[in-house]
């Protein structure tokens, strides 16, 4: 021990007099060759030529290094080492305050060779740089005491902001990582739920293996998920040795009130801290904060496991080190002690002041201390007084980048302004105030340099623009404007309270820290609701007044909200309308409260960065006016595939009702909409130049799209049923696609013929491949085989067996290993040229649709029915990060060319984009599409039954039950969390039975509306539930492959029947038999006194949507996604007539009471009454626009009802087969005016249009 520590004192280490000269010099190198960013550890290395350890050990002046290693090191910033630069170890000349060397923010601090833990893991998320620390010894030991050697649990870190609680937190860290397995770094600055907060850590800690986090169903309540994830994170830092620091733990303490409270929602944060230090475990957690949790107090004591330690500021010498990096100061020891004294050492302070020091007093501390200006009594004070020197335009700057909320270019910052201004002049604002020190500057390889502001400064802005705007919105709604009387000064309306156009976690961000603050004060003031929404009409009418002046148009007779249709005289040109946010800003505030925005006027205002993308607009005017940047709903319904272009600027997406839609990637912007197929577009795929997009669908054509346009410049036909997938091939002159006929086709792209026809398959193809050398072709479908072809020769060289259901996708990595993805649900890797299952990749519990290679192929991308996408490493075959978000099965992934965003898609209605590398979900496109997705009639005889037997029961894609008659709708019945796939009365007609996506049954009162009981059991979407003829069982069918039967009176299940993914279901009249059609191409038939499956009916080739058992119960009729009806005979399974009913799927089947006629509807649009005994055809009726979701029979037979994808529902009097009457269920946007609007590109507006907007004058 003594030769080592006489080896640390040999040589020599840098002076003070040296370091401030070296640091001087670095700060300028930084300035002008690293865009101000400080150099890492490794940016150094390569400056000096120095290894990285060298360069700690001359920075932390603690051993010695040789003098030439200092002259390498000062000929690198090109200064000269002088005698007064350096010092032997141990001399004492100075004090040794040391300048700690460490990593920037994220980076992982490789571990000691001494670490206990051979491969420990590391997350510092949002972690600062501490590579300059100053002082803090005597906290850091006594921390690391309380660490390693009292074994403490729980640990908070206590002080006002800005005094280096985070700073400390990190560096505290970093010194003892080599303890532990596992160290995590969080800010709470956002935030986050405790579930959110949890879900991530466990998510962590499982480093890839899949991990239980369940229960993730909307059946389970939050407080009991949050229970569970606590107990599961208590286990793992039993079993773990971890190391938890959570910063900013103030940001979910409640303000207003006595310290240590919880803002309301986030009190459970109490029973994880009592569990944390109450617990026996192995692990500790460190919390920062500016005020202590009340349970700290209870738990904490100087021989327990739950310590505080209160912060001070820095020493006299550590501070006064700190201050003269900044710049060269003029003062005397005293001087320089009251100065330190008054802010308390507080780090924050102290710079902030150092700057205006220097840039007011030329250094001069003393002439500073006269003006009187040094008395704030606290930081805030501050940097009110900071805040108020700067000019207007860096406030505004200030002022964005709090909104923000994360590090922004300087394009995004003049991209949010509302007048334009110089570049000269935004970057003098920005360069003053990062000499100020009220902002940060980052910056990455590749990358714009973004700015933003400290926490402690964020949350002052912050602070400020809720006041501020609260005053401006009630002196301008009084019509008290006095200083405010120029609408474009006020911060109402020059800034965005809520960007609508953010990513979604910074937008939620946004609306908790800013909007709910502006709604809580405002209510404060005025007591209520409705007098919140009067004033802020009132402002909207002010508003739009100035507009119309100011565009010289006179209105008549003007009257608050809501005002009549703008007059027919009106016509363009039209009004050049007062930029700003004040438009938006109501409109997100009057969303916020919930107001019924039915009938409102914003006509003639500047409506930007309005959130409305899940906001009912029923006649609603914006009637001329500026919707830039605003965010409505899309139409489109579930997305079945995915692609980014070879540029990775835009994505592509195609869905069920047969939408392309294009998309800008980086700001979510819907860029065009392609409208051509009359069936699911089943598949999109870029040309390799990214200048013709081809797609593929259900109505057998394949069509070629310019980009830039949308124009179709060509359609291909040959496939019968439709082509499932397409691939251009490598030399780009070649589209492959497959199709429901089981035949490959290989197209010439410039002649549109077919040139060659690959057959082998037995049924229809889902997914093709190309080999990185485009030589070999891969394929599989619905006949569970992979082919292997030779592409040149189109000759079949391999089969490759393993799979035991329908093969959704396959794909190459760069190195020629194939990957399937199949609905049984396991993903396979494939050596080609042996033909052999090399490993399989399992986890997922239900089918996956979606498989893709990444990161050279070293990883692989997968997507499922379960509702999660997972990535897993191929070496190692395990699961290393699993995204959750969907809340319904997602058949479609994309990686972009760069690697950074994974786009998704699926049932859900909704396009998401991830960040690859955090896991982070951070902008959804959210479809809207409302199908009926099921009908019928009340019984004769029920309550809810009229006189004309027309009571009709309807559910679909919005939620809603709805009972109707022939007048419309006359009641609703709300629970549901998710879509409904179906709802049918009970016998006797007094309940109501519905499924739902969101995985649960429920029973209604049809009388009262009340839900009597919620059936729960099922853990994927429950697809059909009917009642027994007797009314005492209900079946139930779900994804999650098992039938139930369930006992109504008690709402208990007495039976599970393991099934495939079941879609429909029937009971026979007796209730003996249960009848039951799905994904696998067949139709079951279960005997209910046995529970066992005696009949297999087949003969479709493709999946059989619906099964109906007729009125007499010996037919079983099938409709099937290839276009067939089957009838059969329901004892031997013979088939009656097999009907080619339909150009497209049959989606719903019916008989009608006598069992005589069945009823047909497809997603052609049409629907077909057949004669049973004959099988033909008698009529065809072709009213409806849209798919056929759903047809029954009244109880008498007299008429028919059906339901489409549209939102319409149709009566039809079965004697003279004419429908009698048409309803439908409103949109979201019905009758919303967009006469004239601006700032809208035309996919956006053919939504709002298809959505049942209007364009009137």
């Amino acid at each position: 021990m003594e030769k080592h520590k006489q080896k640390r004192r040999r040589g020599v280490i840098l002076s003070l007099a040296g370091l401030n000269k070296l640091q001087e010099a670095r700060y300028q190198a930084e300035f002008q060759d690293n865009d101000g960013a400080r150099f890492t550890l490794e940016e150094l290395s390569y400056r000096t030529q120095l290894a990285p350890f060298t360069v700690s050990k001359v920075l932390a002046r603690e051993e010695g290094v040789d003098k030439q290693t200092l002259e390498y090191f000062f000929r690198a910033f090109s200064l000269e080492l002088a005698t007064s630069d350096y010092q032997r170890v141990g001399s004492g000349r100075d004090e040794p305050w040391r300048v700690c060397t460490g990593v920037g923010s994220g980076e992982e601090i490789p571990p000691t060779p001494h670490s206990p833990f051979p491969t420990p893991h590391f997350d510092w998320g949002e972690a600062v740089d501490v590579s300059i620390f100053f002082g803090r010894t005597e906290e850091l030991t006594q921390l690391e005491h309380w660490i390693l050697n009292d074994r403490c649990r729980l640990i908070v870190l206590l002080g006002m902001g800005g005094i280096g609680k985070s700073s400390l937190s990190v560096k505290l860290a970093t010194q003892i990582q080599t303890q532990f397995e596992f160290v995590v770094w969080r800010s709470l600055r956002n935030s986050p739920s405790l579930l959110d907060l949890l879900t991530s850590l466990l998510k962590l800690f499982a480093n890839g293996q899949a991990i239980n986090l369940s229960p993730n169903c909307s059946d389970v309540s939050q407080e009991d998920a949050t229970r569970v994830r606590i107990a599961q994170l208590m286990e793992h830092l039993r079993s773990h040795r971890c190391l938890i620091v959570l910063d900013n733990v103030e940001s979910i303490l409640a303000s207003q009130e006595n310290s240590g409270h919880y803002q309301p929602g986030y009190e459970n944060y109490k029973e994880l801290l009592k569990q944390v230090g109450e617990t026996s475990h192995q692990s500790c957690v460190v919390l920062t904060s500016r005020e202590k949790p009340q349970e700290i107090t209870i738990l904490e004591g100087e021989t327990l496991p739950v310590r505080s330690l209160h912060l001070p500021g820095l020493s006299t010498g550590a501070a006064l080190e700190l201050v003269r990096t900044k710049s060269f100061f003029c003062g005397s020891d005293v001087e320089w002690q009251n100065l330190i004294q008054h802010y308390a050492g507080n780090p924050l302070a102290l710079k902030i002041i150092a700057t205006t020091i220097q840039e007011l007093f030329d250094g001069d501390i003393k002439e500073f201390q006269t003006q009187g200006a040094t008395v704030f009594g606290s930081i805030y004070d501050l940097l009110e007084q900071q805040f108020h020197r700067v000019s207007l335009l860096e406030k505004d700057l200030m002022y964005w980048l709090a909104i923000n909320r994360e590090p922004v270019t300087i394009a995004e910052l003049r991209e949010d302004l509302v007048l334009p201004i110089s570049s000269m002049k935004l970057l003098e604002a920005l360069d003053s105030l990062s000499r100020r020190n009220l902002i940060e500057k980052k910056s990455a390889p590749q990358t714009s340099v973004q700015f933003t502001l400290q926490p402690v400064v964020m949350e002052y802005v912050t602070r400020n623009i809720v006041q501020q705007v609260c005053i401006e919105i009630q002196k301008w709604g009084k019509g008290d404007k006095g200083e405010f009387s120029s609408a474009p000064t006020l911060l109402f309306q020059s800034h965005a309270l809520m960007k609508a156009t953010s990513k979604d976690n910074i937008r939620i961000a946004q609306t908790k820290l800013i909007l709910q603050p502006v709604v809580e004060q405002l209510l404060l003031n005025l007591r209520t609701k409705s007098a919140i929404e009067n004033l802020l009409s009132h402002v909207l009418y002010e508003l739009r007044n100035t507009s119309i002046q100011n565009s010289k148009f006179k209105i008549q007779n003007l009257v608050p909200l809501p005002t009549p249709s703008l007059p027919h005289s009106l016509t363009p040109p039209l009004p050049s309308l007062e930029p700003g946010y004040a438009g938006g800003n109501i409109l997100n505030l009057l969303c916020h409260i919930q107001t019924d925005l039915t009938g409102h006027n914003f006509s003639y205002l500047t409506i930007w960065q309005a959130y409305l993308q899940e906001t009912s607009l029923k006649r609603v005017n914006f009637a001329l006016s500026d919707l830039s940047k605003s965010v409505f709903a899309k139409t489109f319904s579930s997305t079945v595939s995915a692609v980014f272009s070879p540029d990775g600027k835009i994505l592509a997406t195609s869905h069920t009702e047969g939408q392309i839609c294009l998309w800008n990637a980086v700001t979510g912007q819907q860029i065009v909409r392609f409208q051509g197929h009359t069936g699911s577009a089943w598949c999109v795929a870029f040309s390799l130049d990214g200048s013709i997009l081809a797609s593929s669908s259900q109505n057998d054509s394949i069509k070629l799209w310019e980009t830039t346009t949308g124009q179709c410049l060509r359609t291909l036909q040959g496939h019968a049923g439709g082509a499932f997938v397409i691939v251009f091939s490598s030399c780009g002159s070649l589209l492959i696609s497959g199709g429901a006929d089981s035949d490959i086709r290989v197209w010439n792209l410039s002649t549109g013929e077919c040139t060659q026809i690959l057959q082998g398959h037995e049924s229809a193809i889902f997914s093709l491949a190309l080999s990185p050398d485009g030589n070999i072709l891969a394929s599989g479908g619905d006949d569970k085989t992979i082919k292997l072809w030779e592409f040149t020769t189109g000759i079949c060289i391999k089969n490759l067996p393993g799979h035991t259901e329908c093969i959704r996708s396959v794909t190459f990595s760069p190195s020629g290993m194939l990957a399937s993805g199949a609905l049984d649900p396991i993903i396979r890797l494939w050596d080609v040229d042996k033909g052999l299952c090399i490993g399989t990749l399992e986890g997922h519990s239900n089918g996956v649709p979606k498989v893709i290679f990444l990161d050279n192929g070293n990883a692989l991308a997968s997507s499922s029915i379960d509702t999660t996408i997972r990535i897993w490493d191929v070496s190692s075959k395990r699961c290393i990060k699993t995204l959750q978000g969907h809340n319904n099965s997602v058949y479609a992934i994309a990686i972009n060319p760069q690697e950074t965003l994974l786009a998704s898609g699926g049932d859900d209605f909704s396009v998401r984009l991830w960040d690859i590398t955090s896991g982070e979900c951070i902008r959804i496109f959210q479809g809207m599409h409302n199908w009926v997705a099921d009908l019928a009639f009340a019984p004769i005889g029920s309550e809810g039954e009229t006189e004309q037997e027309k009571t009709i029961v309807s559910g679909g894609y919005d939620r809603i039950i709805r009972l109707w008659n022939l007048d419309g709708e006359y009641r609703r019945f709300t629970g549901h969390t998710d879509f409904l796939f179906s709802v049918v009365f009970s016998p006797d007609g007094r309940t109501i039975a519905s499924s739902s996506a969101d995985q649960t049954i429920r029973l209604w009162d049809v009388s009262t509306g009340q839900c009597l009981k919620v059936l729960k059991g099922h853990t994927g979407t429950v697809t059909r539930a009917i009642f027994s003829p007797d009314g005492h069982l209900l079946a139930s069918s779900s994804y999650d492959r098992t039938i139930k039967l369930w006992d109504v009176a008690t709402g208990q299940p007495v039976q599970t029947l393991p099934a495939g993914v079941t879609l429909s279901l029937s009971f026979s009249p007796d209730g003996k038999k249960l009848a039951a059609g799905g994904f696998d191409e067949a139709a079951r038939v279960w005997d209910l006194e046995t529970w066992q499956c005696n009949q297999i009916i087949k003969g479709h080739s493709s999946w059989v949507w619906w099964v109906a058992i007729s009125p007499k119960g010996n037919i079983l009729a099938t409709g099937s996604a290839d276009g067939t009806v089957g009838l059969w005979d329901i004892t031997t399974g013979q088939c009656l007539h097999l009907l080619h009913a339909h150009a497209h799927w049959v989606w719903t089947i019916a008989f009608n009471p006598e069992g005589n006629i069945l009823a047909t509807g497809s997603s052609d649009g049409t629907i077909k009454l057949w004669d049973v005994a004959t099988g033909c055809c008698m009529v065809t009726l072709t009213d409806h626009d849209f798919w056929i979701m759903s047809v029954a029979f009244s109880p008498e037979g007299k008429f028919f009802a059906s339901g489409d994808g549209d939102a319409h529902l149709k009566i039809w009097d079965m004697e003279t087969k004419q429908c009698i009457k048409t309803l439908r269920i409103e949109r979201l946007y019905e009758a919303t005016n967009i006469y004239g609007v601006t700032g809208l590109t035309e996919a956006q507006k053919s939504n709002l249009l298809a959505l049942g907007a209007v364009e009137e004058r």
